[in-house]
């Protein structure tokens, strides 16, 4: 068997960039490493320059492209360098297969890593996973599913981008951002989450966009727990699901409880599908849930056709929901519109609503709880008969996603500069969108 220094030193030799000083001799892996000039990068080619993802990733180095041919590809791929990009020259026949055999498909725990234009599937946890959590990024979770509850201070991965990707058929999550910052979940499809599609938790200020996405067809659409501060959830399409959004406060995580996120613009549609996994508390028909969060703005979203609520307001636990504004949002052929619930919890305070045309409980919340309210205002409680869910399917029989859009140009665009901070979207601008938002490339579709 040819020694190690060998192999990388044939392969870097036919990367776009060639390598100087590899030789025959035992030394050279260390040497060859140390030759390439200050601030070049390179393009290393899977197959052809690596027989395997994982293989690329290890000689990467920051600034690097890894571009990925058509193919099916049966590994986990764990990125530990950061400022690198992974690439898939075809979004659709790019494709990471676990064969539900392993827990992640790509698992980011470097700063500035782009991972873009792939498919990645069938996952008994999670299809991809950024996190700066030792513990999460290792699957070592605690009796209750959490990861970092213990009395360490939390570490945080800064910077990321996730974009063009498609993550079906996951034992957890489609997308998991933990214990990260300064982020970008993007133009991404999501289906099959057996918890949720896309997740945010455990950050703040998280500095994070999720935008342009689709999630159907998962127990939940988007969740963000314990996600606080310049969280951005905006233009996303969230159709189909069991429940389409939450924002909620876990004791399972640190940084309690979740303020601040802004979630705008989004179309919430028909969440209540069948054929979806069944998430542990049975939630189903509800559009957007507000479970402990608080300080949280709702505007210029459309919220249809959901048959429990189109938006709920609850507790967690200890941990109430304080100062909400659900402004300006488009309601229709929702159970209720609007339901404000405390059972045995407790109740929250300054939660508002601006709108015209509600159907609500307890009822008349556009007037007696109109937008701006006191933060000391109690917000009224009520109840209402919830539509019993019906039994949920494996995650691994949810229906197979369409062809989605390709990043452009990914064959020949440079390697992606993730930015230290994403842009923060112009949520003032944003309008409510069309029912139509995302449907060319979404399998269920609103009526």
């Amino acid at each position: 068997m040819p020694h190690l220094g060998s192999r990388v030193c044939a392969i870097l030799g036919v990367l776009t960039l060639p390598i100087a000083g590899c030789s025959s001799g035992g030394s050279s892996h260390s040497s060859s490493q140390g030759k390439r000039p200050a601030g070049t990068s390179v393009t290393i080619h899977v197959p052809a320059d690596a027989p395997t993802i994982s293989d690329a990733v290890a000689l990467a180095k920051p600034g690097d492209l890894v571009l990925v041919a058509p193919g099916v590809y049966h590994e986990m791929v764990k990125i530990k360098t950061p400022r690198i990009t992974l690439r898939g020259e075809s979004r659709d026949k790019v494709v990471i297969d676990g064969r539900l055999q392993q827990p992640d498909g790509v698992v980011v725990t470097a700063p500035g890593v782009a991972v873009e234009n792939l498919t990645v599937q069938d996952n008994t946890q999670n299809g991809i996973l950024v996190t700066g959590s030792a513990k999460a990024a290792a699957g070592q979770t605690g009796s209750g599913g959490d990861y970092d509850t213990g009395s360490e201070p939390v570490t945080f991965l800064d910077s990321f981008l996730v974009s063009y990707v498609t993550s079906t058929r996951n034992g957890l999550y489609g997308i998991y951002a933990f214990s990260a910052q300064n982020g970008v979940i993007e133009h991404s499809y999501t289906s099959g989450g057996a918890d949720s599609g896309i997740y945010v938790g455990q950050c703040k200020p998280c500095h994070i966009v999720v935008r342009d996405d689709i999630a159907e067809l998962n127990a939940v659409g988007y969740e963000g727990t314990n996600a606080s501060t310049d969280m951005y959830v905006v233009g996303n399409r969230l159709v189909g699901n069991r429940v389409g959004l939450t924002t909620d406060s876990d004791h399972q995580e640190k940084l309690l409880p979740q303020q601040g996120a802004v979630v705008a613009g989004n179309l919430v549609a028909a969440n209540q599908q069948s054929a979806t996994p069944e998430q542990a508390d049975g939630g189903w028909g509800i559009g957007i849930g507000i479970d402990g969060g608080s300080s949280n703005q709702f505007v210029h979203n459309r919220v249809t056709g959901n048959t429990d609520a189109g938006v709920v307001i609850t507790a967690t636990q200890d941990i109430p929901p304080d100062d909400n504004q659900i402004l300006d949002n488009t309601f229709s052929g929702n159970g209720i519109d609007l339901g404000w619930t405390f059972p045995n919890a407790t109740a929250g305070h300054g939660n508002c609503v601006r709108g015209a045309g509600l159907r609500t409980v307890p009822s008349g919340l556009g007037a007696s709880a109109a937008c701006p309210a006191a933060h000391q205002t109690a917000s009224p409680s009520g109840t209402w008969t919830a539509p019993t869910p019906p039994a949920g399917i494996p995650f691994s029989t949810v229906a197979v996603p369409p062809v989605q859009p390709q990043f452009p140009n990914a064959a020949g665009a440079p390697a992606t500069v993730v930015p230290a901070v994403p842009a923060v979207p112009d949520t003032a601008g944003v309008q409510v969108p069309t029912a139509s938002l995302l449907a060319a490339t979404a399998l269920v579709q609103t009526s």
